[in-house]
């Protein structure tokens, strides 16, 4: 299940499907075995600063933030994940996690990059996605394995620079 909340107001792409598309190919690209819950909320510069400095102590606004439910040992390994506690216990569903994306910094990053801003939206839910799953980038083979995977799910989509 994926729960969307707009807080931002006029998002001028179809964001709904595109979520859906990126959320459900990121699952079924690291192979896990549950129905999966993920809440994304997309907010404005502001609201994310406020999120921001509040979880991280950063005081400025960011593109993305993800808040994941689950520790991996090993990232996308799901073999340690049948305990009761991390699921949903109405649904059934393993609780990934949240997910806040800035929708203007979709459209700056977007016209920054010289793609399109359904193209920024696809890949930062990509990047949190995985994140979700226990990957990180803050060592160089980490951040190349990442991106790797996030090219990945983006091409599995069709979401590619030119779109």
């Amino acid at each position: 299940m994926i729960y969307i909340e707009n807080e931002y107001g006029n998002v001028d792409i179809e964001y709904q499907k595109i979520a859906e598309d990126i959320i459900n190919a990121a699952i079924e690209y690291v192979m896990c075995p549950y129905e999966c819950e993920v809440n994304l909320t997309i907010v404005d510069n502001e609201t994310i600063k406020g999120i921001n400095n509040e979880n991280r102590n950063i005081d400025s606004p960011t593109d993305v933030l993800s808040f994941p439910m689950l520790d991996y040992v090993k990232p996308g390994d799901f073999s340690d994940k049948d305990d009761e506690m991390n699921f949903n216990p109405e649904s059934g569903e393993l609780v990934l996690g949240d997910i806040v994306i800035s929708y203007d910094r979709v459209v700056s990053q977007a016209q920054e990059y010289g793609h399109s801003k359904k193209r920024e939206f696809a890949f930062l839910i990509a990047h949190s996605m995985l994140h979700l799953f226990g990957y990180d980038h803050i060592k160089d083979d980490e951040r190349i394995e990442m991106e790797a995977k996030q090219k990945e799910i983006l091409e599995l989509k069709g979401y590619t620079r030119d779109c």
